[in-house]
C-alpha cells in the first residue's frame, strides 16, 4: 500500500476493527505515554476527538508477595493492546517488609493478571512485548527448560491473538505458536535516522564505512544493514571453552575476525542485547587494534548489567565513539546522561504498528523499511559523496 494512502486509512476512525484501548503496565508507562500521544494526534486529524486511548490498570501486591490485576474501566468490545517491558528492574514491590526489584518473571505474571482481569470481554488482545520473556533461553541443550516457547503457548491459550516483539534473540521461537500472530520487528530505519542525527559527518559508503557482526548469531541483522547501505560486512566468531561452564555459559576464549580490512574505516556493530557489555567492548578493542576509525555500537536493548564504568573507560580511551540503544526497555537516568549514549526513539514506530493492526491494514510496509531507508539516504545524499 502507498505510504500516503496508508496514513489516510490510519486516520480514518470509521474503519477501526473495534474501539482502541491501550494498557501500559507500570514497566512501560513512559513508552506507553509517548505511543498514546501519536495515536491521539492521528485520531484528531481523522476527526475523532479524544484525550487518550490509555486504560488505567494496576497490579498491586499483598505483603505476602501475592498479587492481582485490576483494570479501572471497561474493556468490553475493545481492540486491546497491552504493553509490557519485562526487563524493567526499576519497578519495586514490598514483600515481608523488604523492597524487591521486579524480575522478568514478575512482569510476565503481571501481564497474565491483566489478561485475566479483561475476563474475555475484549474484542481482541494484542501483547506488545519488545523484549520477549525468556527470549534468551530459546533452545534446549541437555536437560533445560524452554521458557520462551512455553510462555508463548500460555499466552495463546489465554486468548491473546497477536504478539509484537522487537529484534527477538531467535525469531524461530514463533514455531511454538504457528497458528498465532507473531511479528518480529526490526527498528533498522530508526537506528540509521538516529545515526545521521547524532554522528557528525556520518558517511555510510563502501570506502569509508563497514558493518561488523559481533558473532554468528547476529549475522542476519548486520547483513541487512550492509545490504541496504551497500557496504562491506565483517564478522567475529566466538571461540569458547566447552570444558567449563561459568554463569550458565561456556566462557569465551577469544573473538576471531573474518572479513576485509577495517583499517581507516568507521565501523558499526549491531546486536540485540548489551548485557554486561564485555563481548561488545572486546570486539571494539579488537577493531581498534586493527586500526579501525570510529567505532559505533548498537543494541536494541541496552541493559548494562555490570554498570557503565567499562564503557566510560572505553569512551575516554577512544575505543568507542558512541553507543546507540532504543527506548524499548528501561534506560537509567545515568545512562541517558552519558555523552557516548544516544537514544533511538521507537514510540512512533509502535504507534504506526498499533494503528495498522487496529485498522486491519497490512503491516508489511512497516516491517520492511527499505523504501524509507532509501528516502533517508537520498535526504542525506550530499553527506554520502
Amino acid at each position: 500500500m502507498d505510504q500516503n494512502l496508508q496514513k489516510k486509512v490510519l486516520f480514518d476512525n470509521e474503519s477501526r476493527v473495534a474501539p482502541l484501548g491501550i494498557i501500559a503496565l507500570d514497566s512501560a508507562k513512559e513508552l506507553g505515554d509517548k505511543i498514546d500521544r501519536y495515536l491521539v494526534q492521528w485520531a484528531k486529524e481523522g476527526g475523532y476527538d479524544t484525550d487518550t486511548f490509555l486504560i488505567e490498570a494496576q497490579c498491586p501486591r499483598f505483603q505476602s508477595g501475592d498479587g492481582k490485576g485490576i483494570i479501572k474501566s471497561t474493556v468490553r468490545g475493545k481492540d486491546l493492546f497491552i504493553i509490557v517491558d519485562v526487563c524493567n528492574y526499576s519497578c519495586k514491590y514490598t514483600m515481608f517488609g523488604k523492597e524487591n526489584s521486579m524480575s522478568p518473571d514478575d512482569h510476565y505474571q503481571d501481564l497474565k493478571r491483566i489478561i485475566q482481569a479483561a475476563s474475555g470481554k475484549a474484542h481482541r488482545i494484542t501483547v506488545i512485548m519488545p523484549s520477549l520473556y525468556g527470549g534468551r533461553q530459546h533452545r534446549r541443550n541437555y536437560r533445560e527448560s524452554l521458557d520462551c516457547a512455553v510462555a508463548l503457548q500460555e499466552l495463546e491459550s489465554m486468548g491473546v491473538s497477536n504478539i509484537v516483539t522487537f529484534d527477538a534473540h531467535d525469531p524461530r521461537v514463533h514455531n511454538a505458536i504457528p497458528l498465532m500472530g507473531f511479528d518480529n520487528v526490526m527498528p533498522t530505519y530508526q537506528v540509521l535516522k538516529a545515526m545521521f542525527k547524532y554522528v557528525p559527518d556520518f558517511r555510510p559508503i563502501k570506502d569509508k564505512f563497514m558493518i561488523i557482526s559481533p558473532d554468528e548469531g547476529a549475522i542476519n541483522r548486520n547483513m541487512y544493514y550492509a545490504s541496504v547501505l551497500g557496504v562491506d560486512l565483517g564478522m567475529f566468531y566466538k571461540r569458547r571453552d566447552y570444558s567449563r561452564i561459568v554463569n550458565g555459559r561456556n566462557p569465551i576464549v577469544a573473538h576471531e575476525y573474518l572479513g576485509n580490512s577495517v583499517e581507516g574505516k568507521d565501523v558499526f556493530i549491531a546486536d540485540d542485547i548489551i548485557s554486561s557489555g564485555d563481548s561488545m567492548l572486546d570486539i571494539a578493542y579488537a577493531l581498534k587494534n586493527r586500526n579501525a576509525g570510529r567505532v559505533f555500537c548498537y543494541a536494541t536493548y541496552g541493559l548494562f548489567t555490570n554498570g557503565l564504568a567499562m564503557f566510560d573507560e572505553a569512551y575516554e580511551k577512544g575505543m568507542i565513539d558512541g553507543v546507540f540503544g532504543t527506548n524499548l526497555s528501561y534506560l537509567t537516568p545515568e545512562l541517558k546522561e552519558r555523552d557516548w549514549f544516544h537514544v533511538v526513539d521507537v514510540s512512533k514506530y509502535i504507534a504506526y504498528f498499533i494503528a495498522s493492526i487496529n485498522h486491519d491494514v497490512s503491516t508489511s510496509m512497516i516491517i520492511d523499511p527499505h523504501e524509507k531507508i532509501e528516502l533517508l539516504l537520498k535526504k542525506y545524499e550530499s553527506n554520502l559523496k
